[in-house]
């Protein structure tokens, strides 16, 4: 049977009211009846309750953590990153998939039943309304990997996805490629939406460029495959092509592979993201770095200040990107 807190507080000699303020963060108890406590519960075995101390504090530490990204690898890193940084500060993941929930309603509703201290939206493809709809419960949140905005609705950290266009735009243009296409994501994803702006207001101002654009239905390997597999049937092809994210272009390459073309002999890749599988020898993928443990490092900052004081302001935090050069690219001339 678990030693309750009344085994402790007759073991110490005290009262069960100095046992629960002993481990209650920021109670009011003297040093010798913590020490005499703490010496207690360790000679017991006993550990605090946390759904009791909830009780008491009015504060369970659960931080509700969101996504509708799980079918992409990338977000395994990312969800690993957050439980391990918050579990470090004394907080608890709550991990929840929105992949099939497009009602930001049931989603609130769900995550008040557990009552949540705060959210972390960790999704560039959920809409602004899921955020915002949080907030407006008075319930701390951040979206990270978001859109910037200069005044923002609610905390965002992310990446400039039109900078990232304009990166990956120059970087094909620098090694020579006239034949260009886009491989996005989603069409209505806000990421995908600025990646293209930013490629777009590039290629804009060059002259001599064929231009092709196309979309894949998620960011997902099936779906990068999926779209590639159909451009190489429709034709004709692009020399190289600007994809949404690493797993659509990882996608993309096992199409090429499979129809006999050649990386970056036939075709060129260029991602973004710069996620751990990019890097493996056999897909030797240049991307665009994005700092993600800048990102989920920035993001649990902002959710610990809106529990310290939930009346503060929403800002946004903009973090910068790099080309990570591999093989996928033809040189530099």
């Amino acid at each position: 049977m678990p030693i309750t807190l009344r085994e402790v507080a007759e073991r110490a000699g005290v009262s069960r009211s100095a046992v629960s303020r002993t481990f209650t963060e920021g109670a009011s108890v003297s040093p010798k009846t913590r020490q005499k406590v703490e010496a207690a519960a360790s000679e017991l075995g006993y550990r605090p309750n946390a759904l009791a101390s909830s009780l008491t504090t009015g504060r369970t530490k659960l931080i509700g953590l969101i996504s509708n990204n799980f079918h992409n690898p990338l977000f395994l890193e990312v969800f690993d990153l957050f439980t391990r940084s918050l579990q470090d500060i004394g907080l608890r993941p709550l991990l929840v998939n929105l992949s099939d929930d497009d009602d930001p309603d049931s989603s609130l509703q769900m995550l008040r039943q557990y009552s949540v201290d705060g959210v972390i939206v960790a999704s560039s493809t959920l809409p602004p309304e899921f955020s915002k709809a949080f907030r407006q419960a008075h319930i701390p949140v951040v979206h990270s990997f978001g859109r910037f905005a200069s005044a923002p609705d609610v905390d965002v950290v992310g990446i400039d996805n039109i900078e990232c266009g304009r990166m990956a735009a120059r970087t094909l243009l620098a090694r020579g490629y006239k034949k260009i296409g886009f491989l996005g994501g989603p069409r209505e994803a806000t990421s995908t939406i600025d990646r293209r702006a930013g490629f777009l207001q590039v290629m804009a101002r060059r002259n001599g460029i064929t231009l092709t654009e196309s979309f894949a239905e998620a960011y997902s390997f099936a779906a990068g495959k999926a779209e590639m597999a159909r451009l190489l049937d429709e034709g004709p092809m692009a020399e190289a092509y600007f994809c949404g994210d690493d797993v659509l272009s990882i996608g993309a390459l096992a199409a090429l592979h499979r129809a006999g073309r050649t990386v970056p002999g036939d075709v060129g890749l260029i991602g973004l993201n710069d996620m751990q599988m990019a890097g493996w020898d056999t897909i030797d993928l240049t991307t665009i770095r994005q700092p993600i443990d800048d990102i989920i490092r920035s993001s649990i900052e902002l959710v610990v200040a809106m529990l310290e004081d939930p009346s503060r302001a929403p800002e946004a935090r903009l973090f910068s990107c790099e080309i990570v050069e591999r093989g996928t690219l033809r040189p530099l001339p």
